[in-house]
């Protein structure tokens, strides 16, 4: 029987939230004999808030890379061994109670993101704007699907009145933008591939439902 990642991201989330986290992502994967059900957690848009005000506060105990501001708190997941423990075992009853994962047995893995943690909504390209992105296309662009660059703008498919843009049409000249979702990458940041530096081009244009994969590229 297939698992049902979407009722196991929904369930996780409901956990998650009642122990003031965020999903980030799951995964399932292993061979029928050693299955593995890996969720990613960070703590929620109200504990970044708090962790802004802290640093802002210049509260002692916190991590020295967000201190000094080489780390931003929207990086900063502060997933502890503890968040992970009772998250886990809360999760895994759950699981059990509503048998989200049929077919023996399989072991549940809570952790944080990391720092190339992956980007799967649009909220994400938002808050990680101006961070350092990895990108995979599912179509080519000037014969290219593999971008890395600055996220330098977001655009959403509202305009900032609250209402559709009038203009659906690609701008001419400039490859995945439209009134669609898209973000623009600036490839100055990033040393490129060979297939990038041949397009000649010093920013590209993705529309959100052209990218198949998209990870941030930790900045240390």
């Amino acid at each position: 029987m297939a698992v049902r990642l979407d009722e196991i991201r929904a369930a996780a989330q409901r956990v998650a939230a009642s122990h003031g986290l965020d999903v980030v992502d799951v995964d399932f994967a292993g061979s029928a004999k050693d299955r593995v059900l890996r969720v990613y957690l960070e703590k929620n848009a109200e504990a970044r808030e708090r962790l802004k005000a802290e640093i802002a506060a210049g509260a002692e105990g916190l991590p020295e890379r967000l201190v000094e501001g080489t780390l931003s708190p929207e990086q900063f997941s502060g997933i502890t061994h503890e968040d992970c423990a009772e998250f886990s075992r809360d999760f895994g009853v759950l699981l059990d109670v509503e048998d989200l994962v049929p077919g023996g047995e399989y072991t549940l893995e809570a952790s944080s993101p990391g720092l190339d943690r992956k980007l799967t909504k649009p909220e994400d390209f938002q808050r990680f704007k101006g961070g350092l992105v990895k990108i995979q296309t599912f179509e080519p662009i000037r014969n290219n699907r593999h971008w890395q660059g600055r996220l330098v703008e977001f655009r959403s498919q509202v305009s900032e009145s609250g209402s559709p843009p009038h203009d659906q049409k690609e701008v001419r000249g400039v490859p995945g933008r439209s009134g669609a979702p898209g973000i623009t990458l600036d490839l100055a940041a990033v040393r490129q591939n060979s297939k990038s530096r041949k397009a000649g081009i010093s920013t590209v244009d993705i529309a959100l439902s052209n990218i198949e994969k998209a990870q941030l590229i930790p900045e240390i």
